[in-house]
């Protein structure tokens, strides 16, 4: 079941983070940032958060999106995290799909992903290209030497 994230929802959400081992502690602080906007400042509407649960209906994973800023149509896909006792069972796939279908139906028109050049981002980069997303710019260094930030994006 995929639901608007409550506050009920930060700590296991920040545990799953953290339990991923992808995020530095800088991104979880940042992570945790976005979290505390969306459930403290209920007027704002740069940032939208979902959660999936899990057959036990434990928080599997999580996925924060928005409307990126003067742009009409375009959507940032922020951030997304799924257990790792919960990885390849389908969620992320489920987390991706449902936010697809949320901008159609809002009538936007394209996704947009930033991640990292790292080896260990790989299988991540693998599961955004096997959603049909397309690699559509690089910059070298971006993050810090060697160290590129990758761009997707997926019309919808």
């Amino acid at each position: 079941m995929i639901r608007s994230m409550e506050s009920g929802d930060k700590d296991p959400v920040i545990i799953l983070i953290k339990a991923t081992d992808m995020f530095t502690p800088d991104e979880v602080i940042v992570a945790e940032e976005i979290i505390d906007t969306y459930l403290n400042q209920s007027h704002q509407k740069d940032y939208d958060i979902v959660v999936v649960e899990n057959a036990e209906r434990r928080v599997a994973g999580y996925l924060s999106y928005g409307p990126t800023a003067l742009t009409d149509g375009t959507y940032d896909l922020y951030w997304m995290a799924i257990s790792p006792r919960d990885q390849g069972k389908g969620y992320g796939k489920k987390l991706v799909e449902w936010l697809e279908r949320k901008i159609k139906e809002s009538h936007g028109r394209m996704i947009i992903i930033e991640t990292s050049s790292q080896p260990k981002y790989h299988p991540t980069r693998q599961f955004y290209l096997g959603l049909g997303y397309k690699e559509v710019a690089r910059i070298p260094d971006f993050y810090k030497s060697g160290d590129d930030r990758i761009i997707y994006t997926k019309y919808i």
